[in-house]
């Protein structure tokens, strides 16, 4: 009788060790599966051809594979061409996308209908001219068409033509149709001329130029390396524009920094995916939505780039070391992302 019972006991205590070796197995890999959401999804990201943009992007892509994701070698374009390949499937998600600079873009590829702008990834962005403030303050040199003044001009003639040499925008980019606008719209074509070609190594002749003593002007944009090399207001100015006019007629963006009409929509860059992977991939537009670095943290970390540490290797080990020195905020991310149902 005694073993009976006992025998029953046993095959009791069995069954609910069994049940709960599968329950406790069933709780793993739904935790597991609620963990990782991304598992099995390859995902294409898209960038700009500049190199010193590729750290907000692999802090992107480090947190999507935290997720599960299996995320493939970015394919590389301009920036037209980049809104094209995210609206027809080509590639799933970029965060190099301009708000202002690139509305154009985004509307020609679609807009609404074919793409998703999920977040702002860098607020507060800008861009305008500059030039050195010792020959600003000698001549009392304010506004961009003070360069009106064929004597104010020739200044900045580096070749000798009797006309000032403005370092522009790479075609392709976008600002070069702003500043192409400008020089019309303020009267500037007789006396400033645009040269454009590889930016980062005509922001190095005029870098040369600056160190030699001699006057420079140029566009440029913050963040990037080059307002950590030529500091504003210790080594150069912004110009003022007299007016706001851009070439799609938003006249009524805000262009003004620090009182200064600077020509250009203060902007932000933002996270922009493919309508259709945005959709199916919600923890990805969920974290894609809330990646966000400051312009200072990218422009120190393309002074590192321009000091020598510029391999893919590098710029990864610099995402990781951002990613450390932001852990509590990286880690909300990704539990926001986890929690999308």
């Amino acid at each position: 009788m005694m073993q009976s019972r006992l025998k029953e006991l046993s095959k009791t205590i069995f069954k609910l060790t069994a049940a709960a070796s599968i329950t406790a197995l069933t709780m793993t890999s739904t935790a597991s599966a609620e963990a990782m959401p991304g598992k099995g999804v390859e995902v294409t990201p898209i960038f700009p051809t500049i190199a010193e943009e590729r750290f907000r992007g692999e802090i992107a892509i480090a947190g999507l594979e935290a997720l599960g994701y299996e995320v493939e070698e970015p394919k590389e374009t301009e920036y037209a061409t980049m809104m094209l390949a995210l609206s027809y499937g080509d590639a799933d998600f970029s965060v190099h996308a301009w708000e202002e600079l690139h509305k154009t873009f985004y509307k020609k590829a679609g807009g609404d209908e074919t793409l998703v702008k999920a977040g702002d990834v860098i607020p507060g962005v800008l861009q305008g001219y500059l030039i050195d403030k010792k020959t600003a303050d000698k001549h009392n040199i304010t506004k961009l068409t003070d360069l009106k003044k064929p004597e104010i001009a020739r200044l900045f003639d580096a070749d000798n033509d009797g006309k000032a040499d403005l370092t522009g925008c790479n075609p392709g980019w976008g600002c070069e149709l702003v500043i192409d606008h400008h020089m019309k719209a303020y009267g500037l074509e007789d006396t400033v001329s645009h040269n454009r070609g590889s930016y980062f190594a005509l922001m190095a002749d005029t870098i040369t130029r600056y160190k030699e003593g001699q006057s420079i002007l140029y566009y440029t944009w913050v963040p990037q390396w080059i307002a950590g090399v030529l500091v504003e207001n210790k080594d150069v100015v912004w110009l003022e524009v007299p007016h706001t006019d851009l070439p799609d007629g938003n006249n009524d963006a805000n262009t003004s920094f620090n009182g200064k009409n600077l020509g250009f929509a203060v902007d932000q860059i933002q996270s922009v995916l493919n309508k259709e992977f945005a959709e199916e991939n919600p923890a990805a537009t969920k974290f894609l939505s809330l990646v966000q670095i400051s312009a200072s943290d990218e422009s120190a970390q393309n002074l590192k780039m321009q000091n020598g540490e510029k391999s893919v290797k590098d710029i990864k080990r610099h995402a990781q070391e951002w990613i450390a020195a932001h852990q509590e905020s990286y880690d909300s991310w990704l539990a926001a992302a986890r929690a999308v149902k």
